[in-house]
């Protein structure tokens, strides 16, 4: 784990930053109820826990949704959220969806704990990868590539759901990366409860990736922020993670047990 950072050093941080940026261009949260004004952002699915709430996530490959770490936990519990509890809704809009699936597998990122209070040690490491039981093969929905973090005073962009915009996905186009930390970025995006795990976008060689994911919503003295968590490696150790889950011989299914009748001796899984 990194070391401890001080959340009032961090806060002063992003202060010293706003006279320095020039935010003039920053636009407002526009509603995608339309399938004209959401269709290229049709990747962006809300993700249903059970009766838990939901997140925000987005395919980055047909079976691949990234989201927030914590989305996978019991606020209440700290437990883990049970995969059969989970259902994306791609592009989802006034009670209907692009595609709908569950979910055959998930991972936080191995750094990640959940544990109780917010603090930006937790944001460092707030990524999930979900594995969704069967791909999202439509022509109207293209998985999102991803890019390293961006740069401060960078344009960026987000797609999110929230707790009072639940039945379609909001955009706003143009917010700016106040500051940077090894493990953290700092946004001046407008985010809510529900918005965790909304991709944040940047234009990288002409298409929108995405650079980071949202983790929490914060005040600092006043002014709401987004904290996202960098992208850069991350990805790889999700991957891999999640490999070894779905790597899992008791994981593959059913085992059937071959006992070879009455006599004594080895037994067999059946694959």
């Amino acid at each position: 784990m990194p070391a401890r950072r001080s959340p009032a050093l961090f806060a002063s941080l992003c202060l010293a930053l706003w006279p320095s940026l020039a935010l003039a261009d920053e636009t407002g949260l526009v509603s995608l109820e339309t399938s004209d004004a959401g269709q290229d952002w049709q990747a962006v699915g809300r993700l249903n826990l059970g009766l838990r709430g939901f997140c925000t996530g987005a395919l980055i490959a047909p079976d691949l949704v990234l989201t927030a770490a914590h989305c996978l936990f019991d606020k209440e519990t700290g437990a883990r959220i049970d995969d059969r509890d989970i259902e994306f809704l791609a592009g989802w809009r006034n009670g209907r969806a692009e595609a709908y699936r569950g979910v055959r597998s998930s991972v936080a990122h191995p750094d990640y704990i959940y544990a109780g209070a917010e603090s930006l040690d937790r944001v460092a490491f707030d990524l999930a990868l979900i594995a969704l039981d069967q791909p999202i093969r439509l022509p109207q929905i293209t998985p999102f590539g991803t890019d390293s973090r961006p740069g401060r005073g960078d344009k960026v962009g987000v797609v999110s759901y929230a707790q009072d915009r639940a039945e379609a996905p909001s955009l706003q186009e143009t917010c700016h990366v106040l500051d940077r930390a090894p493990d953290i970025v700092v946004f001046s995006c407008e985010v809510d409860f529900g918005s965790s795990g909304a991709p944040i976008f940047a234009l990288r060689d002409g298409e929108m990736k995405i650079v980071s994911v949202v983790s929490a919503k914060a005040d600092v003295e006043g002014e709401s922020v987004a904290l996202g968590t960098v992208l850069t490696h991350r990805l790889d150790d999700l991957r891999a993670e999640l490999d070894r889950a779905s790597g899992s011989v008791l994981g593959r299914g059913k085992v059937r047990v071959l006992s070879g009748g009455q006599a004594g001796g080895a037994k067999f899984v059946s694959p």
